[in-house]
């Protein structure tokens, strides 16, 4: 890995973000579809001209030890492995997106403060995930057969998406994060506007911070390694990761007053799960390899059909 280019792309991301809170988003407000969509086309459009990038000099994510005799062929599979990862990546971020929504309506949060809480929630999954994603990536460099451990994983997340309807409330009262912090911090049950602590206690704002993190990292069990599934190269799994969750708040707020439209996507995503925790266990234990490319094309492929029979097929109404 180039340090520099490593340095140049976290120096990027940090600008980035304090552009985001310190000049765009300065004061609380609802964000509208507009500015939503504004914002999602700017932050695909990033992706792509940094997948244009990988493309032209991909080999500066090139491991010292590589061998690379062909840069050409290896910069495109670079490119490939970006993609498909960006692509996986924001495909099952919009899972997350609607567990998001149900956290922030359960908890009664007022819609001007949803962009300040999401903006320190993905602060906080920026600096997790690269722990994780680098310290994975030295274990699956170390021991293959980790990476058919996850598989089996995210064939049992699969599986569980299709028994869950993807629309359960959030128990506010009993969940795991809000009795840990009750139990071991002062809490105050009264909202004080954006505040996250008020006379030295949480407000229930910065409980929902908590629990939209502890979603995050329950979310990038299953994530990160269907990345890893596509590409061993962590700093393209880093990257492809950052430009995804980046881009989901303004996702979110694209996203959050058509939700219900799209309700087969949550199935969607559970056969592109199950896809590829088979893909990883049969690439360890029987050899089975397909090229990223083809790779891309299934995750793309059930995502669309997916969108499209949602908004063909009328969701049916409960009982």
């Amino acid at each position: 890995m180039n340090v520099l280019f490593f340095s140049i792309f976290m120096v990027f991301v940090v600008v980035m973000l304090i552009l985001d809170l310190f000049v765009f988003h300065k004061k609380d407000k609802v964000v509208s579809v507009k500015e939503a969509a504004m914002w999602t086309g700017i932050w695909v459009g990033l992706a792509m001209a940094f997948a244009v990038l990988v493309y032209f000099f991909g080999d500066w994510m090139m491991p010292p030890d590589a061998g690379v005799t062909d840069l050409k062929a290896y910069r495109g599979e670079m490119t490939s492995e970006f993609l498909a990862g960006y692509f996986l990546e924001e495909s099952l971020s919009i899972d997350n997106i609607f567990v998001m929504i149900m956290i922030f309506v359960s908890f009664g949060i007022k819609k001007e403060y949803y962009h300040r809480v999401l903006f320190w929630g993905i602060f906080g999954a920026i600096v997790l995930r690269f722990i994780f994603i680098f310290a994975l990536g030295a274990l699956v460099t170390k021991f293959s057969w980790v990476l058919a451990v996850f598989g089996a994983v995210l064939i049992y997340s699969g599986v569980k998406m299709f028994r869950d309807k993807g629309d359960e409330e959030v128990d506010t009262a009993n969940h795991p994060v809000v009795k840990f912090a009750s139990k071991h911090f002062p809490v105050t049950s009264e909202s004080h506007g954006h505040d996250f602590f008020h006379a030295g206690k949480m407000t229930p704002l910065f409980l929902v911070l908590l629990v939209i993190e502890f979603s995050d990292i329950v979310f990038a069990v299953d994530s990160i390694p269907a990345v890893f599934s596509v590409t061993k190269n962590p700093v393209i799994v880093y990257t492809s990761n950052i430009f995804a969750i980046m881009g989901l708040r303004s996702l979110f707020f694209l996203l959050s007053d058509v939700a219900d439209r799209f309700w087969l996507l949550h199935y969607g995503l559970g056969v592109l799960l199950t896809f590829i925790g088979v893909k990883m266990i049969g690439g360890e234990f029987f050899g089975w390899h397909m090229p990223t490319l083809a790779s891309l094309a299934v995750i793309l492929g059930i995502l669309v059909v997916s969108i499209v029979l949602s908004m063909a097929i009328k969701k049916p109404q409960r009982a």
